[in-house]
């Protein structure tokens, strides 16, 4: 059985980090400009220079919802997908994740999908016989329209990411929600947009007990990506993402909040710092359930 991942209490939440999964994608389109020499310290890569990068998602339970952020890559995909994208779902699927909290995939009520990306939005699928229907199958999802719309109508760059499978099957189900610009659906939850990695991605703020937590999906994928000028080569809009990315760190900052990275696959959670005119972590806490007490670290990731 698997043991629980780290979590968090913030007042009515309870926020647990979900693994659901790894894959590998090209290093140099992760970091864009970044030289080699300085990413592949930290982030190895493999013999088609793949680095190896978590799908991880965050539950919160609380005010008698079960919210789930993201859901995976899932498990529809061909084989011929499994092994361009190196799709690892061992030990570690959202099902058994779920499993490890003694809840099941009718338990989660809501899924807030940060963008529609397949390794964000890809588990919100599942085949049934000839069909495709939604995975968690008593959940609400919810989306930016500004994201769907983009889905819906690809740019050439973004087309290999935007899969169909993944979301027209929650629309025709009937189980869609779409947003418009930031939210608070929630006590304590709020939803805000960050345009830069690709139109209408949507990142979660939660608080409460004097406890602050983001959820930041590909704003900050890894621990690395803290530093400003790390950008992804996937980013629609780099500029964007660097400025995006410098206002909420210096919020979390002040707020001595928590960030959830979705795709580091050692660090789970971590606290920023401002390190002269750019930033690094003050605290870190490992993936893996053996780390109860974070470590001091100020480092620039």
């Amino acid at each position: 059985m698997l043991q629980r991942m780290p979590r968090l209490i913030l007042g009515a939440w309870t926020a647990h980090t979900l693994e659901t999964g790894t894959l590998w994608l090209d290093g140099g389109a992760m970091f864009g400009s970044v030289p080699k020499a300085l990413w592949n310290r930290t982030n190895p890569a493999d013999e088609k220079n793949r680095i190896r990068l978590a799908m991880r998602c965050l539950l919160l339970e609380g005010e008698g919802r079960r919210i789930l952020v993201d859901d995976g890559v899932g498990d529809k995909f061909t084989a011929r997908f499994g092994e361009i994208f190196r799709v690892e779902t061992e030990p570690h699927s959202l099902e058994r994740s779920l499993a490890a909290l003694g809840l099941g995939p009718e338990d989660v009520t809501d899924v807030v999908l940060t963008h529609l990306h397949f390794d964000h939005a890809g588990g919100s699928t599942r085949r049934s016989g000839d069909r495709l229907v939604p995975r968690l199958p008593r959940a609400r999802y919810y989306v930016q329209r500004r994201n769907w719309e983009n889905a819906a109508a690809p740019n050439a760059r973004e087309r290999a990411s935007y899969l169909a499978e993944n979301f027209v099957p929650l629309h025709e189900a009937g189980v869609l929600t779409l947003w418009d610009g930031a939210q608070q659906p929630w006590p304590g939850i709020e939803l805000f947009t960050a345009d830069g990695h690709t139109r209408g991605q949507q990142l979660v703020r939660v608080n409460g007990g004097g406890e602050t937590l983001y959820f930041v999906a590909d704003l900050i994928p890894t621990a690395s990506h803290v530093r400003i000028p790390f950008v992804m080569g996937y980013d629609m809009a780099a500029i964007e993402t660097m400025a995006e990315k410098r206002a909420l760190l210096e919020r979390a900052s002040r707020e001595g909040a928590w960030i959830c990275l979705e795709h580091d696959p050692e660090v789970a959670l971590a606290r920023p710092i401002a390190l002269d005119d750019d930033f690094g972590w003050r605290e870190t806490v490992p993936a893996s359930p053996a780390a109860a007490n974070p470590a001091p670290s100020a480092h620039r990731g």
